[in-house]
């Protein structure tokens, strides 16, 4: 899967979950993508919405907590223009229509959110734009996963189209994670797959990607006691951050390519490793040999090992000491 200039199948995409930890503050919000460019992070992404056609207002505490958590789409368009300056992409996660229009021209790709996998309206939008989209599924059974595969496919090329394995609990305890479920959603949904994390620490990530996780998501704060929203406790700082990026690397050049094969390191170790048939004793010449006069010794000097039934009942040409390896021309 192609975003913008990255190619997922060469190498793991990496994106600082910004959110709403910046909450409402625009000065918060560029630290956090300066910060988390500064950690090597491949793109990062916020969510954008208009409170009001977000939530209800009957639930007040939290309307008004959005409202707070706001910022304007000039503002959007600023951090957008910051993120290119720095080198990275922009992603965002629009929770309303009006965001997704505002958001086409500026995002690298669109991100679903786990709590709209389900929200026609939106994925129909979306799958109109001629960006990529990336699909949480949290919150969300493989049947209900394969009806939204199948209307995104209805409307949009799957070779644009990824789905994230994810567990919506914040944070999520380690023995929900359910990683396997990420080779799972390759093998069903025959797209790209990634994984969006709430557990606190690194150590998901990691094994996501050994899974084969191709696009990894994992939440970002400046300091992870900013405040009670409950985000920055499970987010990586930008120490942690910096880990996850390059552990992650490390485990890409440690999974290599899906094949066997001696690797280069391995070449001058063949001959000492392997073993050569040989005589287990004194053998005269004119001896006709038998199971009980072969051994197998390293290194590799002579027949391998299978090989014995080119030896097994034939004469000796010449007298052979123990140790010694038997080669083919050595017997009649």
């Amino acid at each position: 899967m192609r975003i913008g200039d990255h190619d997922t199948a060469l190498k793991v995409l990496v994106v600082a979950e910004i959110g709403n930890n910046h909450e409402g503050s625009f000065e918060n919000a560029q630290k956090l993508v300066r910060a988390a460019a500064a950690c090597g992070v491949d793109a990062v992404k916020f969510q954008t919405f208009r409170a009001k056609w977000f939530t209800s207002a009957s639930d007040q505490a939290r309307f008004d907590r959005l409202q707070r958590f706001e910022l304007s789409f000039d503002q959007f368009a600023s951090l957008e223009r910051l993120a290119r300056e720095l080198g990275v992409m922009f992603l965002s996660t629009p929770l309303d229509l009006e965001s997704a229009s505002f958001l086409e021209p500026l995002v690298d790709a669109f991100k679903i959110a786990s709590s709209d996998n389900d929200f026609w309206p939106l994925l129909d939008r979306v799958c109109h734009s001629a960006k990529p989209m990336i699909v949480s599924t949290g919150m969300t059974s493989i049947e209900q996963i394969e009806r939204t595969r199948d209307f995104i496919f209805a409307r949009k090329s799957p070779r644009d189209v990824a789905f994230l394995h994810c567990v919506s609990a914040y944070p999520a305890p380690i023995e929900e994670v359910n990683l396997l479920a990420i080779p799972l959603l390759a093998r069903r949904l025959q797209v790209t797959v990634g994984y969006s994390d709430h557990t606190i620490g690194i150590e998901a990530v990691l094994a996501s990607v050994a899974l084969g996780a191709r696009i990894v998501e994992k939440h970002f704060t400046l300091d992870k006691r900013f405040s009670d929203f409950r985000d920055h406790q499970l987010s990586a700082d930008p120490d942690e951050m910096t880990r996850v990026v390059k552990h992650i690397r490390t485990v890409e050049v440690l999974l290599g390519r899906a094949d066997k094969r001696v690797q280069p390191a391995e070449e001058p170790v063949v001959t000492l490793a392997r073993r050569s048939v040989a005589a287990s004793s004194d053998l005269p010449k004119g001896h006709r040999l038998t199971i009980e006069n072969l051994t197998w010794l390293r290194p590799r000097n002579g027949l391998p090992p299978g090989d014995e039934d080119r030896l097994i009942g034939k004469m000796l040409r010449r007298a052979v000491a123990f140790g010694q390896p038997i080669r083919v021309e050595d017997v009649e």
